[in-house]
């Protein structure tokens, strides 16, 4: 029987998690720029990482739409070749 003695995937990406909100607010409270410099920064970044997620999301759903056509095809390829050997055998 098999032991799990390793870190679970949860806890590593909640350590990572952490890990990076921490690494953020040090950057925040050591920044050079002035608070409205900072605002506008994390602003704009914040609309660039929302319009990547956005193409990304769209490329996911284009990925999926693709794979349920070639998966559709595929079966019904399946269907036609059964029953072409069906009626060859009888």
């Amino acid at each position: 029987m098999s032991r799990d003695e390793g870190a679970g995937a949860g806890s590593i990406l909640l350590a990572f998690i952490l890990g990076a909100v921490s690494g953020a607010a040090l950057a925040l409270l050591y920044a050079p720029a002035s608070g409205r410099d900072t605002r506008d920064y994390l602003g704009d970044r914040a609309a660039e990482a929302r319009a990547r997620a956005a193409e990304a999301a769209a490329k996911g759903r284009d990925v999926i739409n693709q794979g349920r056509e070639t998966l559709s095809t595929a079966i019904e390829r399946g269907r036609e070749a059964y029953q072409q050997a069906r009626r060859d055998n009888a």
